[in-house]
């Protein structure tokens, strides 16, 4: 598939299965390469991952409901519900996090741009988190990028054993996707993007 194909059929799937278009050792790969060579400011190398399979993406979520359950009213809860629970019915899940010893190491150590490497690490955790998504898709795989960071990251360090210096960004589940992507409408380029010949 081109590149641009590629990026084309990267979608938001919020619909998916525990089922796999590839092996989990195909998927731990594209985690492994894209966290080696995403890039980063000062090649600062500040990204981090935890793949979750199995048991460990299914705690994963009950940890968001359990945790959400005590946050949104009883009224309310069975459409949050819902929606964890389609999360869990995916085939695994990826977190994506960024290492906050490495970002202050970069501060001491360039400090003329110590108020920047906070930012660039946020970028680094985009581009990270792109290239993993736009990969899955290519091996027809569908995902979509949750953020219940930071009410879950207290319990899901703990269980997950994570660094005390790695700061929880973002959650991807992923799968088999289950139907078509909706269609979007796109703000007309010309007042998005400005070429000077």
């Amino acid at each position: 598939m081109e590149f641009n194909e590629a990026i084309k059929t990267r979608r938001t799937r919020y619909s998916i299965d525990s089922s796999a278009t590839v092996s989990d050792s195909k998927i731990e790969k594209i985690v492994r390469d894209a966290v080696k060579y995403a890039p980063s400011a000062f090649h600062s190398q500040s990204s981090r991952a935890i793949l979750l399979l199995g048991v460990n993406h299914s705690k994963l979520w009950s940890i968001v409901k359990e945790i959400l359950r005590t946050k949104v009213s009883a009224e309310n809860f069975p459409a949050t519900e819902a929606k964890i629970d389609s999360f869990a019915a995916g085939h695994g899940t990826i977190l994506y996090y960024e290492d906050t010893d490495v970002i202050k190491k970069m501060q001491e150590a360039v400090p003329t741009y110590a108020e920047n490497f906070p930012v660039w690490s946020m970028q680094s955790a985009g581009m990270l988190q792109y290239a993993v998504w736009t990969a899955l898709a290519t091996e027809g795989m569908g995902a979509s990028l949750q953020h219940y960071n930071p009410i879950i990251d207290a319990e899901v360090a703990q269980v997950f054993s994570v660094p005390q210096s790695w700061k929880l960004i973002a959650q991807m589940p992923f799968g088999s996707p289950m139907g078509e992507p909706a269609e979007l409408e796109y703000v007309d380029l010309e007042n998005r993007v400005i070429v000077k010949p």
